[in-house]
């Protein structure tokens, strides 16, 4: 298809995608509770002409769009769900462009855009419909920062026999502009730790007729750290990331039990799982040396595979977007994040792609779940052009 062609529909759109990306941000509900999020993605969608279905138990949804020719299933999928944090009013820069109308949630990571260009993908491949074959599944799935919906999609998406899903990214540690499809290994697998250290309560000037867990935590810390260094592959990065420590109540009480969560992100799934054995022999250890007892709770285990994208599909994105945006297309490094995209390898073959949004100029580029975070809107066009070029070029192809 004609790259003028595309480029002139991308430009057409783009007035669109910044209107419906500013309502999304200033409307974000939190995961698994996108109630208006999700009527209002359904109703766009139907006002396009296409077919909604429902996935059980579950905000998301997806829609269809058949050409009534033979050919390639091919899935488009964004996220919806935004995060419970305090927006501040300004990002790097000065004022945004826009805010959050809902106290205590924000769309930290990008997803308004993304919801954006999927919506404005509906519109330009509804256009030239006479042009493909087979069908796009437009993919809206439910909290995706906690995979709460990602099952119940997959479920629902099996029947349907797909043969490639696309998803992309909207990447604040990459220049507006620049776009990133690599093969293998993106993203992380995700592994959540939660745990009790259970001592014995008492009077803060009494330790020795009380357990106290605070101790035993502080020892079971440094000894993941130790143990971190000694037996993790070097080779083979799982990254040891505890961001809750909970204990006590007074300065003069020891507390019953301390509490420790977290998470452990890796690339290599059985060093992930050998992680997560020396995660809970250490802890269970040293809390034992300490007359304490290690209580894991049920989510400590692994929550989501790496996204590895596979070669094909990668160079097939690659050189769409490549033949839009020439050198723009870069080799770009994996992010330690972690994504619910990753279990959609279960149902075929997937990439996933990063595109910046990061312009000083505008003031975006502060971390993803960030209070400062904030998108380039230009980042939506690159975003809506290779996602195009994506599914025109599996879907003008027979094989």
């Amino acid at each position: 298809m004609n790259k003028e062609f595309v480029l002139n529909g991308v430009n057409e759109l783009e007035d669109y995608m910044i209107k419906t990306r500013r309502y999304l941000h200033q409307h974000p509900e939190v995961s698994s509770k996108e109630y208006e999020t999700s009527a209002f993605l359904k109703r766009e969608v139907r006002k396009f002409g296409l077919p909604v279905y429902d996935v059980e138990n579950s905000t998301g949804f997806y829609a269809v769009l058949d050409t009534q020719r033979p050919g390639k299933t091919i899935g488009l999928r964004t996220d919806i769900d935004a995060l419970p944090v305090t927006e501040k009013k300004v990002n790097l820069k000065g004022e945004r462009t826009c805010l959050s109308h809902v106290e205590g949630v924000m769309h930290a990571c990008g997803h308004d855009g993304h919801m954006a260009v999927v919506l404005a993908s509906i519109q330009f491949l509804i256009k030239i419909k006479d042009q493909l074959n087979g069908k796009v599944v437009f993919i809206f799935e439910e909290g995706e920062e906690i995979g709460s919906g990602i099952h119940q999609m997959v479920a629902a998406l099996k029947p349907l026999n797909m043969d490639a899903i696309y998803g992309t990214h909207l990447a604040a540690f990459m220049d507006t502009g620049t776009i990133s499809i690599e093969e293998g290994p993106q993203m992380t697998g995700a592994i959540m730790v939660e745990f009790d250290l259970v001592g014995r309560g008492g009077h803060g000037s009494r330790p020795d007729l009380s357990i106290n867990p605070v101790f035993a935590m502080a020892n079971v810390l440094t000894g993941l750290a130790s143990a971190w260094v000694n037996q993790i592959d070097v080779s083979k990065t799982v990254t040891l990331g505890l961001t809750q420590f909970q204990a006590g109540t007074a300065y003069n009480v020891f507390p019953d039990c301390a509490f420790v969560g977290g998470s452990l992100r890796y690339f290599d799934y059985d060093e992930g799982k050998k992680a997560l054995e020396i995660f809970k022999n250490v802890t269970t250890k040293i809390a034992e040396a300490h007359l304490c007892k290690a209580v894991f709770r049920e989510s400590t285990a692994i929550a989501t595979i790496p996204v590895i994208n596979d070669e094909a599909l990668s160079k097939i994105a690659r050189d769409g977007a490549r033949e839009l945006y020439g050198d723009k297309v870069i080799h770009g490094a994996p992010w330690y994040a972690s994504e619910s995209f990753s279990l959609y390898s279960k149902l075929c073959p997937t990439t996933f792609a990063f595109v910046g949004c990061k312009n000083e100029d505008v003031g975006s580029g502060a971390d993803h779940h960030n209070e400062y975070f904030d998108i380039d809107e230009a980042s939506l066009s690159y975003s809506l052009g290779s996602t195009l070029m994506f599914a025109i070029n599996l879907l003008t192809k027979q094989d």
